[in-house]
């Protein structure tokens, strides 16, 4: 597949490959077809019978008797009612899990997404990083050769190369590692840009519910329905049915025709009902209790998600002024280095300083983006 230009190109291809989104249409299937069960005539499908007698094997006097019987179950009182709500309990709570997993989904994604722009970002850095001590061990050896400088300045400027370039090998590793992270979700390349989402500081809809919560309030409902029918099916469906009977008693004697109406009523089974409720009660409490959890959970992750972003924009603005400084000292240091009034350790002293302050300024524009895509997470907004 293309590579994902934003976060919305990527999550339409991870959910169409994820095995929430493959069995979806499957299950969607499924809860229409329940739903049209529970619409129907009958609790279950009619039943056909066909009997045959006769006495060929022992008296030979021309017996016969033929039966064909014809059986309709019927719905309980109350039970056809309870029956078409939770079929459309069930078509409900598909969608709103769907929904649900998709958000899960979309929250993986971001942090994968966001964990390779950071990674990037890093070996970027480290790249910038390597070039500059390559160019301070060109010029050191160059004043070296030259008497200006001693050999022991000419090796500290080898060894912070050096540095470096472990530094960038590590840095590459862990940006393929993260894209090859991003890849397993999409089944596409990572993309060369990382857009950032657009910022919100509300879901866009005031009446519009998260995603999981909705998800858990249609578990709910879902449990309630079953617990309802369970309520109106204290027993087996009775079945009416029609029979007709054909039969001689001899070879010489004409067919009697008969036909006539059978019931069959279950009885009730206490012990029945009670294993069965009590499933049923026990899902209910369960996914009463999840939806009260979440809605707490919720409340605090909104609560965090905007800390944390809080916190990365303050971050950010003392990052940029530090970085300014450290800027500024390094470039006054390097001027009394070229002049030979400071030696190599301030320097490089004030070189890590300044490559740390920048580190943290480049760092901090991912962190921004990947705060805000949290907080759109904790929303319940997708990408």
């Amino acid at each position: 597949a293309a590579a994902p230009a934003t976060l919305r190109d990527a999550l339409a291809l991870a959910w169409a490959r994820s095995p929430a989104g493959q069995a979806l249409p499957a299950r969607g299937e499924q809860a229409q077809a329940a739903a049209e069960l529970a619409r129907g005539l009958a609790p279950g499908a009619p039943r056909v019978s066909l009997s045959a007698l006769d006495d060929r094997f022992n008296h030979r006097a021309g017996r016969r008797e033929l039966e064909a019987e014809i059986g309709v179950p019927l719905w309980l009182p109350g039970q056809h009612e309870a029956q078409r709500s939770v079929a459309q309990a069930q078509l409900q709570s598909l969608a709103d899990d769907g929904q649900a997993r998709r958000l899960q989904l979309a929250g993986e994604l971001r942090e994968a997404w966001w964990l390779l722009a950071a990674a990037r970002e890093d070996a970027a850095l480290q790249q910038r990083r390597l070039a500059s001590a390559r160019a301070l061990q060109a010029d050191v050896e160059r004043r070296q050769r030259a008497g200006e400088l001693a050999r022991t300045d000419a090796n500290s400027a080898a060894v912070e190369t050096q540095g470096a370039e472990a530094a960038l090998a590590d840095a590459r590793l862990l940006e393929r590692l993260a894209a090859d992270r991003l890849s397993a979700l999409t089944g596409a390349h990572a993309p060369a840009v990382l857009t950032a989402e657009p910022a919100v500081a509300a879901p866009p809809d005031a009446d519009a519910v998260h995603p999981r919560l909705a998800a858990a309030a249609a578990a709910v409902r879902v449990a309630q329905a079953r617990l309802q029918l369970v309520e109106r099916s204290a027993r087996e469906a009775p079945e009416v049915s029609v029979r007709l009977l054909r039969e001689r008693g001899a070879a010489d004697e004409p067919y009697a025709t008969a036909v006539g109406v059978r019931l069959s009523v279950p009885l009730a089974s206490a012990p029945r009902r009670l294993r069965d409720s009590a499933e049923v009660r026990a899902e209910l409490l369960e996914a009463q209790a999840t939806e009260a959890q979440l809605q707490t959970q919720w409340a605090l992750e909104q609560q965090a998600a905007q800390r944390e972003r809080d916190a990365v924009e303050t971050k950010a603005a003392l990052a940029a002024r530090r970085a300014a400084l450290t800027a500024d000292t390094l470039a006054l240091i390097h001027k009394s280095f070229s002049l030979g009034e400071s030696d190599l350790p301030t320097l490089l002293r004030a070189r890590a300083a300044a490559f740390d302050a920048e580190s943290d300024v480049r760092r901090l524009e991912v962190a921004r983006a990947a705060a805000l895509s949290r907080l759109r997470q904790a929303l319940g907004v997708l990408p």
